[in-house]
């Protein structure tokens, strides 16, 4: 009854909305979205998460983007020289790129951005993403504190040397991930924790934050003074905050919202939808161990879980075309391999937890959707069966979720992780000891070396097989965590805004939005 007394709450504001926006349609292009939940921050040196993420690409511009087949193209940087085998990249800025305050965006920006990533003040769960640059590990762990021995240099105004410590063949791919977008320090240093407030933010993107109705909204405008091409033809994105999936769609049906993403519960009725779109994410879904806590502490603890669960019984409760998978690196990027894992055995499970002084009761915790719910009642029915275990299923909002795994993981937890680059390096690098999204409490010395290896191995044979080694070395060996399936993005969008330029990353430049009459 609270749920849909809060829904109808929530079509009545819209409603007032979308008569706001009748009047100004003809003259002021807009598109009105949703997004699950408040982004926990706006600060882009510090989001993890992909609500922020969302908005950021929208706000803000690297050095490079994607093109619609995920190759990294010019944005702020004109164009890049790569020197000594591709140690060296000098990016050379486009003098069109302003903030929307006015002021040119310089290399000092980028270097400012780069190096409050890096400092361990900062404490950004993301500032490995920069660790094969010469001296920035070093000075992330305090080692150096001089960041002019940090290979990142302001050559002029508009051009920025990078020295990396070893060829990276993705590198240019990095720039185009949010926490490596300039920054404005002066902002910072004078608003402080207010700087991402909309009457204080100053961005460099297509688009500024012109409103911020916490709980509720965001507006977005377009930036008077952006420099970069396509300029935008939607001159107003609006974001509405609803949880409620069914909410969502009944917004989307009473057209007060151009985008809806199709809940599983949803599938069945939309399937045949005119305006369903359909696309495969490079992204994975997954349970994982906090191994220094018990029962996850034994590894068998750990195998007995994965080998219990029958993920062939995933696609028919969620029927979204998910693949299931028992491997980490996903299907269409480079180093897939689909017989690594563990995959369904129960006798085996019961061996190894009988072996291993098995709990009676464990829990899962994971962060409030009704997906995730039905999940988790799938792997407690199984863990149920299969061990003869009674699992305990605690949701939490997702911020205070992301909080509780930066700073106290649970021993049994859920998580997924979407590409911010397309590469397998992005999927192996995560439990990595140095990353700081990694929450399984695992640390491998032999699995970073292995992995810094393949970063910089240009053959793509070579490639794979030390992939596969790692693979095998984080699920069959260690078992740290449990690859459930494939997500696959399913969207109603209205016919005006298609063709809808969607990326297999799980985001959309708006700028790249054109409007059909």
């Amino acid at each position: 009854m609270i749920v849909r007394l809060i829904s109808c709450i929530f079509i009545l504001l819209l409603s007032c909305s979308k008569q706001e926006r009748q009047v100004t349609s003809d003259e002021s292009p807009e598109i009105r979205i949703s997004l699950p939940t408040e982004p926990p921050t706006l600060d882009w040196n510090l989001a993890t998460d992909n609500v922020s993420y969302q908005i950021l690409n929208q706000l803000m511009e690297g050095l490079t983007q994607y093109d619609q087949n995920l190759n990294p193209l010019p944005a702020i940087a004109n164009s890049w020289d790569v020197l000594d085998g591709g140690q060296t990249y000098i990016f050379h800025l486009n003098k069109n790129y302003r903030w929307s305050d006015g002021q040119l965006v310089t290399a000092d920006h980028f270097r400012d951005s780069w190096l409050r990533l890096l400092s361990p003040q900062t404490a950004s769960e993301y500032a490995y993403f920069l660790f094969d640059i010469e001296g920035a590990w070093e000075f992330n762990s305090g080692k150096i504190t001089d960041p002019l021995h940090v290979g990142i240099e302001v050559l002029d105004d508009l051009t920025l040397r990078v020295r990396l410590k070893k060829p990276v063949v993705y590198f240019p791919m990095i720039t185009t991930f949010m926490v490596t977008f300039p920054i404005r320090l002066d902002l910072i240093k004078k608003w402080k924790d207010r700087w991402t407030s909309p009457e204080n933010m100053v961005t460099c993107g297509p688009y500024i934050l012109k409103e911020w109705w916490h709980e509720y909204r965001l507006k977005l405008a377009v930036n008077p003074h952006y420099g970069g091409r396509p300029q935008p033809r939607l001159k107003k994105i609006t974001i509405f905050l609803v949880n409620d999936p069914s909410t969502v769609l009944s917004l989307y049906d009473l057209d007060q919202l151009d985008v809806a993403p199709l809940p599983p519960l949803a599938m069945e009725e939309y399937k045949n939808h005119p305006d369903l779109i359909r696309l495969e994410k490079l992204r994975g879904y997954y349970y994982g161990f906090n191994i220094q806590k018990k029962p996850f502490d034994d590894v068998r603890a750990r195998k007995a879980l994965a080998h219990a669960l029958d993920k062939s019984i995933l696609p028919e409760i969620l029927k979204g075309g998910e693949k299931v998978v028992d491997s980490w690196i996903p299907p269409g990027m480079s180093g897939y391999d689909e017989k690594i894992g563990l995959s369904f055995d129960p006798e085996k499970a019961k061996q190894l937890f009988a072996g291993s002084a098995p709990t009676k009761i464990i829990s899962l915790v994971f962060n409030s959707d009704p997906t995730n719910k039905k999940i988790a009642e799938w792997a407690q029915a199984q863990w149920k069966k299969n061990l003869g275990v009674d699992v305990q299923l605690q949701n939490m909002e997702w911020k205070s979720y992301l909080s509780l795994m930066k700073e106290d993981p649970p021993p049994l937890f859920r998580l997924g992780w979407g590409a911010d680059y397309p590469d397998p390096d992005n999927f192996m690098n995560l439990f990595t000891s140095f990353s700081g999204n990694n929450h399984t409490g695992w640390k491998n010395n032999s699995y970073d070396d292995l992995i810094a290896v393949a970063s910089a191995e240009p053959n793509p044979e070579k490639r794979k097989s030390l992939y596969d080694r790692a693979q095998k070395m984080i699920l069959e060996e260690e078992a740290i965590i449990i690859p459930l399936f494939i997500p696959t993005q399913n969207i109603l969008v209205k016919p005006s805004f298609r063709p809808y330029p969607l990326l297999p990353l799980d985001f959309v430049y708006y700028k790249n939005v054109r409007i059909q009459n």
